[in-house]
């Protein structure tokens, strides 16, 4: 096995997970990659229906879901808790049986599947789990290769595929640990690495990041991201938290009650918003007015004493309107004030909001819209002038 630096230098380090010098990390790739056909690990969901029975009544947990999943994407999965997320992923490798309707991966209806159908699908599905789910008794080296042992591959085999997912994860030195000993970003590590022994067209993640600290979940995204990247893997993630959804997901399904609220592009539906469960799930990003303009905000202008507008800016991510602040400045007659910002870039789009101050009360929204320095603009109320 290479001999790695320190661990945990590496998991802070996580963007560049492969370990070595570009052979190193071209042998390992190699080594790891699956060798299915090209475009593999779409997946669809039509008209899909979930009930569960029980003696107090059934629980419709998923009701008529129709999304699209590319082959090759980060796929997103959000809402409130009971919201239908664990439910929806369960239903891709079947763990989950729907009441109603069809999953189809790579145009292959899974319902249809035979119990030998059933586990050729399973390996071509990878699946991680927010507790880890790792035997406490066996080392790192068994836990990721134990998959491969009851699949009855060759010993030899085994061994060239383990070393090399260790390297992957950044675990070679970590093989002969037991689980006990790791931290809770490397146990992710070996549970990444044991749902990747088979070489599979789709990783399930099931509240991957939950359990860990904020520094040790951005280690763990950037080596999904990696993953992707490099191998073309189909990602299907559910989370409770929108920053993960933000820091590595190409499009984004949100559910509220079972239903399909909303789903599209991440900068999409980060940007504009349209059903009320996804304006409450992005409210923790979203910074409100500063408490101190908030005190002395005013509906109308004072009756005595200079004063300002506050005027707030909205940029969505979508159309040519950006954030140019020497035309936002000769727009509001050069008597502006930058007060407050919030802007973030999205898969190219910028989005967020702009909180300025203009002299006098002479700007309407009707005016500001016809400036076109934003998607959506408005006149928020009035504070005294800035000294």
């Amino acid at each position: 096995m290479n001999s790695p630096s320190s661990l945990h230098r590496r998991e802070r380090a996580a963007p560049a997970p492969f370990a070595g010098d570009r052979a190193t990390g071209h042998a390992v790739a190699q080594a790891a990659q699956r060798p299915g056909p090209s475009g593999a690990g779409s997946v669809s969901f039509e008209h899909l229906g979930k009930v569960f029975h029980s003696p107090a009544g059934d629980v419709h947990a998923l009701r008529d879901i129709g999304v699209e999943i590319p082959a090759g994407r980060i796929f997103g999965i959000i809402g409130r808790s009971g919201a239908g997320k664990s439910s929806l992923l369960r239903t891709i490798n079947r763990l989950e049986r729907p009441t109603t309707g069809r999953v189809l991966v790579d145009g292959n209806d899974i319902g249809a599947l035979d119990e030998r159908g059933l586990v050729s699908l399973r390996r071509r599905i990878g699946m991680i789990f927010q507790h880890f789910n790792l035997l406490s008794a066996k080392t790192v080296w068994d836990n990721v290769a134990l998959p491969l042992k009851v699949a009855g591959v060759p010993r030899a085999e085994i061994a060239q595929r383990v070393e090399a997912l260790l390297a992957l994860v950044g675990l070679e030195a970590k093989h002969r640990a037991y689980p006990g000993r790791l931290s809770g970003g490397q146990k992710q590590r070996v549970g990444i690495a044991r749902a990747l022994v088979h070489r599979p067209e789709i990783l399930l993640c099931d509240e991957a990041t939950s359990a860990l600290d904020p520094e040790t979940t951005q280690s763990i995204l950037a080596l999904l991201r990696d993953i992707n990247h490099r191998f073309g893997l189909t990602i299907v993630l559910i989370t409770h938290e929108m920053r993960v959804i933000r820091e590595i997901c190409d499009n984004v399904l949100v559910l509220e009650g079972g239903r399909v609220a909303e789903h599209g592009p991440v900068w999409q539906v980060f940007g504009n918003p349209r059903h009320d469960a996804t304006r409450a799930l992005l409210q923790p990003l979203q910074a409100g007015l500063p408490d101190d303009l908030a005190r002395l905000l005013q509906p109308t202008p004072p009756a005595h004493g200079a004063f300002e507008q506050l005027i707030e800016l909205h940029y969505t991510g979508s159309g040519d309107a950006a954030p140019e602040l020497a035309r936002i400045a000769t727009a509001l007659g050069g008597q502006a004030r930058l007060l407050h910002a919030g802007l973030d870039r999205i898969q190219g789009h910028t989005q967020g909001r702009l909180l300025l101050a203009a002299a006098g009360a002479g700007l309407s929204a009707e005016t500001l819209a016809s400036h076109r320095l934003s998607q959506h603009a408005k006149v928020l109320g009035y504070v005294p002038a800035h000294d």
